[in-house]
Order: structure tokens, then C-alpha cells, then sequence
């Protein structure tokens, strides 16, 4: 295992938060989720090849990595996230 750091985009409060560390370590082999909302930087330890499955489940999530999406797909993620970032409020 290996720390691997994910820069992604729309981590706005705790909830967002929650809804990450739930969702991550729905992964086999996730642990130490760190989430640093300024810089929008999500450090965790796992195995390099789950990095993929990582970043799709982040991005499903409406966290994609930084750069990885625009236009009306980046207006999905948005939206995702306000979703997530609510179930992550009501779940905390």
C-alpha cells in the first residue's frame, strides 16, 4: 500500500466530507482517508491499482479530480455533489 493524493473538485463543508470517507471505504483496501477542503485534496492509503476505481468512484460522487471535467459534465458534478454533500449532513 501506498498514500496516493486525488486534487478534485467540489468539496464544499463536513458533509461532503462524510459522503467521501463513506464512499471510499465502500473500496476494498481504502484506509486513512485524509480530506483537506481548502486545498481540495483527498490522501489516503491504498494499493496503486485501485487508483482508477478510486478516481470513478469520486467522480461519481460528484468529487471529480481537478481538470477531469468540464463544461455541462462539470455542471453534473456540481450537482452530484450537493446531493452527496446533503446525504453526508443527514448521515454524520
Amino acid at each position: 500500500m501506498s498514500s496516493l493524493i486525488f486534487d478534485v473538485e467540489n468539496i464544499k463543508c463536513g458533509g461532503c466530507e462524510n459522503s467521501i470517507r463513506k464512499g471510499l471505504s465502500s473500496i476494498a483496501g481504502v484506509s486513512e482517508v485524509q480530506i483537506d477542503r481548502e486545498q481540495q485534496r483527498i490522501t489516503l492509503w491504498a494499493n496503486e491499482a485501485e487508483r482508477s476505481a478510486i478516481a470513478d468512484k469520486l467522480r461519481s460522487m460528484g468529487y471529480p479530480e481537478q481538470g477531469s471535467v468540464s463544461g455541462l459534465q462539470s455542471g453534473l458534478a456540481q450537482a452530484k455533489s450537493m446531493v452527496s454533500c446533503a446525504i453526508g449532513k443527514v448521515s454524520a
